[in-house]
């Protein structure tokens, strides 16, 4: 009988000792940096340091003809550290183009001096994370006046900055006007 309590004590004591040294489940370590619920999924401003990007033209225009419709192929590179959402955000509900992110012309008069000439933009194909790049159409229009013009070609975040306003380099190429 001894030796019968002895062998159900052991075993007892056994199977409290392998239940109580069960390991139990850690709580994994919260992610470094925002979590999920801080950053919003919502549309809006790139963060300061979101608005640097590289411009290139594979065959720039140097004669246009007056008012001259002309589709240019850019290179857009996010030279950021930040995600250039397509639409702004992974989320946008707004009926307009706020927030869209978009390549973009701007014409400067000889002397470098913005002029009011009509702005070509388009926005970018698809999300563009940092170091990502995309080749794109960009319809330009030829100022009316005939004459030396310099056309800078810019990224802009559009109803916020145009990224060379920013501090970003922007791409600039003389044309010459013609009638």
């Amino acid at each position: 009988m001894k030796l019968k309590l002895s062998v159900i004590g052991v075993i007892v004591m056994t199977t409290t000792g392998l239940i109580g040294c069960k390991s139990t489940p850690k709580t994994p370590a919260p992610p470094a940096g925002p979590t999920p619920a801080a950053v919003s999924k919502n549309a809006g401003p790139l963060p300061a340091e979101g608005f640097k990007a590289e411009i290139s033209l594979a065959d720039p225009p140097s004669k246009l003809r007056a008012g001259q419709v002309e589709v240019l192929n850019v290179k857009v590179r996010n030279a950021s550290n930040a995600i250039w959402w397509q639409r702004g955000g992974e989320l946008n509900d707004r009926s307009d183009n706020t927030f869209y992110i978009a390549a973009g012309n701007r014409w400067l008069d000889q002397d470098g001096k913005q002029t009011s000439e009509t702005e070509g933009h388009n926005g970018i194909p698809k999300d563009l994370k940092p170091g990502e790049e995309t080749e794109m159409p960009l319809q330009i229009t030829a100022p009316k006046t005939p004459g030396d013009w310099i056309l800078n070609l810019d990224m802009v975040q559009e109803g916020v900055a145009w990224f060379g306003d920013k501090g970003s380099p922007t791409t600039k190429v003389k044309v010459t006007v013609v009638k």
